[in-house]
Order: structure tokens, then C-alpha cells, then sequence
């Protein structure tokens, strides 16, 4: 997370009415076990309450949300002879995952933040004891057994990683239908020698589960990820990544399709999948000083963003259908199964929620996929940089589409095509902690320096739909201005 994210997530947090039962607010309060309880609390609320996280933010006055800043420094913090982060994690089990984060909400206001992820498969205890929130209050979780009850329940829907799709394999059998050399190799981890060794490392892994002696449950998380062959696995046959080609710019006459029944798992053919969309792409001749090169329509660095958030964001629970990638005379569209998190149009500043978070880091540690909330703002730099179209995200009843535009003039862009270039533009400059103005947006569109009125129309107008404001509204030179996305 960025400073600007997390003050961003801040503010959202800081217009909730009041403390959630996955939120706490606290200004200098460093109590140990009172954190651990914290910890323990508000893990099992956000299971308990369908949430992606919970927070416990310090630098804030009780009672009123005002940013007050705090002198609590937990990395310099010791209970005893170990360091407070240690501590707490060997206090809670089963180990709660957090994450600190130290910033400056404004100078001279410190904000800490441990962003804490739901407990999945039973409570979290600290020390003795398992805490949940009863309003704003921390309580015993025993002494509420409905709700004890009703995050057992909850925990029943197991995250679609960790669900079996394979149930007793023996040994060998594992070894055919995973792709374990890839597996290592991906993980730049050493290769075990014997197949004990192996076995033992994807059970740490979760790729597997031991079901007996030399027998084997493979988890979907191993074998979405590295299956030799995705048809081998019935309940996941479906969710192969399809890479389609059209003639022209519509879905009348297909080209050619990728064929789906040799399809590898998705981390052992992300490769493969990239190579083959990058070879059916639309390519430019360039001459260069000695020789000709062909240089293709869309930057490789967005194309391999955007499918990787389609594996890492799709929802599992749409059956019969997976990530596709569609490649038109004039466009590329990218969709996957199930219905964004969040906003479309925060995509650029908010930090990413995945429904499928132990898939996400497992492909952020292979290096497939970006660290939290940097691919989108890479994607765009890149069409930036080439002077694509902006790209757009759609939202349909049950799948989330993202769309790559051929290169295109200007004069050809209807009106949503440029307040989407100039609002995208905005959010990157922002993000990038910089602002939009007139003649940054002249640079983006190709425009040149007496091309001034053009792109003071096109502010113009997305200022009027909404997704852009002035940076000072009392500034009246328009030679000067600077501008904002609307959620800056």
C-alpha cells in the first residue's frame, strides 16, 4: 500500500457513522494483550461480518474521528526481550496474518494501521481466550454463542483455495497430475530430493493435504495453480483460460481459438497463455536503421496486468465459465467471472480485494502478479506511454470485463472515450502524487501546445459529468490550474 492508498482507505474508514464491529480507533494506546484481544476481535468480526479486512488505527481522538496523530511506534515497541509484532503473533492462534503500516496522514500526523486479515477456519484465540466485537465493545467471544455459532457456520464455506477437488491420490499420482518441477522452479525453491520430500513441501505449501499413509488430498489451490492438465481435475475443467480470435469487430467469424484441453494450471502456463495472446495480436512493421521489426498493437506489460487479475479476481462460485480473453480487429476484452469488489472507477487508488487471497499472494510470490494495488496504475502508465485509448471496465450482471482500444486519433474519440482518457489520466498523475493540467493532458492525448482549447474542453467536460475538480477552485487561471480525479 502507498501513503496515498492507505490515507485514502483511512478516510473511508474515518466517514463510517461509527466504530464498526471490524474497526477500532485508538490514539496512543499500547497496551500489549489489549492489542492481541484486539486482534483476535476484530479477525473474527470481519469473518464474521463478510468483510476482506479489519482495521485498528491509532492516531485518532475517541469518540469524534479526528486525526489527532499518535507517538505509538509498534516496530520499536518490546514485550520483554521480543519485539511487539513477534509477540503478538506467537500469542495468537491459529497465527493471525496483519500487517503494519506506518504513515503521515499530514505532516506532523503519524497514523499507525494494522491491517488484519478475517480468520477462515476457526476463531482466533489470544492467550486463553477468543475475543469478537459487540457493537464497539471487545467481548469474550463464549459468553455470545450465537454469534460463536454463527462464525462457525460461516467457516463451513471454506475459501475456495483450501476446498479439495481431488480426494485421495496417492503419492505418485500426485506427482502426474501436478506439475511439481514448475511448482519449485516458480517458487525458487530447492527441488527435495525423493518423492517424500517433494510431497512433504506441498503439503506446507497447501497444495495438498494428507489423507492417510502415501495418500493425498489436492487442494484447488494446487491445482488451479500447477495442474499438468486442468481436464484432469472434473470441477475445474471449466475455469481454463479461453483466448479467442475474431475477424473483424464483432463475434460473427472466429479465427482461431486456444485450444482449452491441454491447458497447464494457472501459474505453470501463465507463460504459455501470454506468449500465445501476444502472437495473435494485431502488429505494426517498424523500420529501424538495419532492419524491419514488428512491433505489436498493446504493451505485453498490460496485457499480462489485466489477465492476471482476471485469474487472481474471478469468482470461483460462477460455475461453468473462467477467465476469457477476446481479440477484435479494434479491441481486446479481458473478462473474467463475478462482479468487482469495488468500484470500477476506483480501481486506480483502491487497494485490491480479491475473493481469492491465498491465490493472490501465492502468484505475487512467483512474481505473476504486482504487489497490492500497483498493476492498474501500471497498465495505464503503459497506455500512456504508446498513446492508446484509455481502457474501460465494465460491469455486467455476472463478470467484470476490461477493455484494451486500438490506437486512435483523437478527432475519432467520441465524448466518454476522452472524459475516460482524461479522468484516467487524473487518477495516474494523482496516484504518482502529481497533478493533471492542461498540459499534461495535451502530452497523454498527442496534442500539441496550440491544441490548448482542446484540452481545456475536454477538463471542461469531465468536470461536469463529475470525475474530475479543480485542485483550487478559487484559482481562476486557466494557465495554471491543476486538477483532481473527484475522489482526491
Amino acid at each position: 500500500m502507498t501513503d496515498l492508498s492507505l490515507r485514502s482507505r483511512l478516510e473511508n474508514l474515518l466517514a463510517l457513522p461509527q466504530e464498526t464491529e471490524w474497526v477500532e480507533f485508538k490514539h496512543n494506546y499500547t497496551d500489549p494483550e489489549q492489542i492481541g484481544e484486539y486482534l483476535s476481535a476484530l479477525s473474527n468480526s470481519a469473518a464474521l461480518h463478510d468483510q476482506t479486512r479489519a482495521w485498528l488505527v491509532w492516531g485518532i481522538r475517541d469518540g469524534e474521528h479526528t486525526v489527532v496523530g499518535t507517538t505509538f511506534r509498534p516496530r520499536h515497541e518490546k514485550v520483554g526481550n521480543q519485539n511487539l509484532e513477534g509477540w503478538l503473533t506467537t500469542k495468537t492462534y491459529p497465527r493471525v496474518d496483519f500487517r503494519i503500516h506506518e504513515f503521515e496522514y499530514r505532516p506532523g500526523l503519524p497514523v499507525v494501521v494494522f491491517e488484519i486479515i478475517p480468520c477462515w477456519h476457526t476463531p482466533v484465540r489470544f492467550g486463553d481466550h477468543e475475543f469478537i466485537r459487540v457493537g464497539s465493545t471487545k467481548r469474550r467471544l463464549k459468553d455470545y454463542p450465537e454469534k460463536e455459532r454463527e462464525l462457525w457456520q460461516r467457516f463451513r464455506r471454506t475459501p475456495f483455495e483450501r476446498t479439495v477437488c481431488m480426494e485421495s491420490v496417492n503419492g505418485s499420482r500426485v506427482l502426474e497430475l501436478i506439475d511439481y518441477p514448475a511448482l519449485f522452479e516458480l517458487l525458487a525453491l530447492p527441488l527435495p530430493e525423493g518423492r517424500a520430500g517433494i510431497l512433504e513441501k506441498m503439503v506446507q505449501e497447501k497444495f495438498i493435504t494428507e489423507a492417510g499413509q502415501d495418500c493425498f488430498d489436492i487442494t484447488n489451490l494446487g491445482a488451479i495453480l500447477f495442474a499438468k492438465k486442468l481436464a484432469d481435475f472434473d470441477s475445474l475443467s471449466r475455469k481454463a483460460v479461453r483466448v479467442i480470435s475474431y475477424k473483424g469487430r464483432n463475434r460473427v467469424q472466429t479465427i482461431r481459438e486456444m485450444p482449452v484441453a491441454k491447458s497447464k494450471g494457472y501459474a505453470n502456463g501463465f507463460e504459455e497463455v501470454i506468449r500465445y495472446i501476444n502472437e495473435q495480436l494485431p502488429a505494426n512493421e517498424v523500420l529501424g536503421q538495419a532492419f524491419r521489426r514488428e512491433v505489436r498493437m498493446y504493451p505485453e506489460v498490460a496485457i499480462r496486468e489485466l489477465v492476471a487479475n482476471a485469474l487472481i479476481h474471478q469468482d470461483f462460485s460462477v460455475v461453468g465459465d473462467g477467465p476469457k480473453v477476446e481479440i477484435f480487429e479494434d479491441r481486446v476484452e479481458i473478462t473474467n467471472p463475478g462482479r468487482p469488489l469495488i468500484d470500477t472507477l476506483r480501481f486506480v487508488d483502491e487497494p485490491p480485494q480479491s475473493r481469492n487471497e491465498h491465490m493472490a499472494a501465492m502468484l505475487r510470490r512467483m512474481n505473476i502478479c504486482e504487489e497490492r494495488g500497483s498493476g492498474i496504475d501500471k497498465v495505464l502508465f503503459e497506455i500512456e506511454f504508446h498513446q492508446l485509448p484509455a481502457p474501460e471496465f465494465r460491469v455486467t450482471d455476472q463478470h467484470t470485463v476490461a477493455i484494451l482500444y486500438a490506437a486512435m486519433h483523437l478527432a475519432r474519440m467520441d465524448k466518454p472515450d476522452r472524459i475516460r482518457a482524461c479522468y484516467l489520466h487524473a487518477c495516474l498523475r494523482r496516484v504518482s502524487n502529481d497533478n493533471m493540467t492542461n498540459e499534461t493532458l495535451r502530452t497523454r492525448l498527442g496534442l500539441e501546445e496550440k491544441d490548448y482549447p482542446k484540452a481545456s474542453r475536454i477538463i471542461r467536460e469531465a468536470i461536469e459529468v463529475g470525475l474530475v475538480k479543480p485542485h483550487d477552485p478559487e484559482n481562476r487561471s486557466r494557465k495554471h490550474a491543476k486538477y483532481l480525479p473527484f475522489w482526491a
